[in-house]
């Protein structure tokens, strides 16, 4: 079924709805599959030498203390553990047993908590929170996507897929922001174009909208929220909330700060849009098929490189938020679709087709590193807007396979937790031809209650 063709959203609510503890999430996207042992979840170190058995290989990082006596991290998130004491980290997450593992499938499956194919078209998280609360803000995006280039090659349609809102109407769709450096580009129009001549062109825009034969054969609901789209664009453009988007507004000094590259603006532009009152920002580090985090040769370079990327803006971006009283009802969430490991392939017991070739013995350092897709068991960062502080969730195997010991938090269970998180009922469902779509699978995620305050 397309968006388009989708009857009303009409919600559905349960008898109970929790205590919201968060008015804003931000999602701080690790797109490819971070390495848990390389980042949050760090096992034994083996330095690289040649000759080294690849089994051997747990981490190829040393731990580092954090400012919490029981939890280590990995050498190169140094800020991250300055900041431990501030937020719950989970090491149990376990993603969705999809068989042969596809990034955009578990990507999907991640944002939307369904996995594809779906007779519906499943709305992004964000777009179920900006149907369910709302804007905070009148003029401000409620679901704001920074760092994602939609145009990726043979895997765009599959990435576009999850970038939507689904069923919900494109009044709920993400704002897109692909370059957080050219963010303010988005939201002014073009210099030349006098206020007088903006406006008249919106409300031709509109009149062409309403006379498009496409347009009527939406339903109703969908017409008018492609009308209310168009209303809210014009609404933030003309209005003083989109100077938020102009991060070279920011004081050199607090730019520096972040500026690590396109994802540390990106982080900048997140706390500038907390601040302006969005209600959902996602972070990407991007999804770009063999780049970033999704390093199937060059492991240990690749992550010492991301960790860099991430550290300092992530840090800086906790640190700001405490410090202007929005942290306590800011989520941000740390994820990515999957773990990796050197070995296996899946999971223990349910392994899939490799990927990528890894000799049993390593002599060059593009093997020296985890490169193979491991979905038994990833980690999570929860930081502010109602979670506990300096704790941690869940623990993993210190051997190979490093799989769930206990605890174990799938992505319905994930998803229960944020929407509690905002006082979302992890059981609400949308009408969506006479059926009801649940926030969570079947309406049977739940929230892990041990990670709230």
């Amino acid at each position: 079924m397309s968006a388009l063709g989708a009857g009303a959203a009409s919600p559905l609510w349960p008898a109970e709805k929790p205590r919201a503890t968060a008015d804003t999430v931000i999602l701080l996207w690790m797109a490819g599959g971070m390495a848990q042992t390389e980042t949050f979840d760090p096992k034994k170190y083996t330095p690289y030498e040649k000759g080294l058995e690849s089994k051997r290989v747990l981490s190829t990082f040393p731990a580092i203390d954090t400012k919490v006596d029981h939890i280590k991290l990995s050498k190169g998130l140094e800020g991250i553990a300055s900041v431990m004491d501030r937020m719950t980290l989970v090491r149990t997450y376990q993603a969705g047993d999809l068989g042969f593992i596809l990034h955009s499938r578990h990507q999907y499956h991640w944002h939307t908590g369904y996995a594809p194919p779906l007779s519906v078209a499943a709305p992004h998280i964000g777009a179920m929170i900006s149907k369910t609360l709302g804007p905070k803000h009148p003029d401000m995006p409620a679901f704001i996507d920074i760092g994602q280039n939609l145009d990726i090659g043979a895997e765009s349609d599959a990435v576009k897929a999850f970038h939507t809102a689904g069923f919900l109407g494109t009044e709920h769709a993400p704002f897109l922001v692909p370059d957080p450096s050219d963010a303010a580009a988005a939201v002014r129009p073009p210099a030349h174009i006098t206020p007088g001549r903006f406006e008249n062109r919106q409300k031709l825009y509109r009149k062409l909208l309403e006379a498009n034969p496409v347009l009527r054969e939406g339903s109703d609901y969908q017409q008018q929220s492609l009308l209310q789209s168009v209303e809210n664009a014009y609404r933030l453009m003309t209005s003083p909330a989109a100077k938020a988007f102009d991060i070279n507004l920011e004081p050199k000094e607090s730019f520096d700060r972040y500026n690590t590259g396109r994802f540390g603006q990106g982080c900048l532009l997140a706390r500038r849009l907390t601040e302006a009152g969005a209600r959902f920002i996602e972070v990407t580090t991007e999804y770009i098929p063999f780049r970033h985090w999704d390093s199937h040769e060059n492991g240990h370079e690749r992550a010492e490189h991301m960790k860099a990327e991430i550290d300092r803006p992530i840090t800086q971006l906790v640190l700001d938020l405490e410090e202007r009283g929005l942290l306590d009802r800011t989520l941000i969430v740390l994820a990515s679709e999957f773990g990796r490991d050197m070995i296996t392939e899946g999971k223990p017991g349910r392994e899939v087709k490799d990927q990528i070739k890894q000799p049993d013995v390593i002599n060059e350092p593009k093997f020296y590193g985890m490169h193979r897709h491991f979905s038994e068991a990833g980690s999570v960062l929860l930081i502010g807007g109602g979670m506990k502080k300096g704790y941690l969730y869940g623990t993993t195997a210190e051997e190979r396979p490093c799989k769930v010991v206990d605890k174990p938090v799938k992505i319905e269970d994930l998803h229960a937790t944020i929407y509690r998180a905002m006082g979302i009922p992890h059981d609400l469902a949308y009408e969506v031809e006479r059926r009801p779509f649940y926030v969570t699978k079947d309406g049977k995620g739940r929230p892990v209650m041990d990670v709230f305050a």
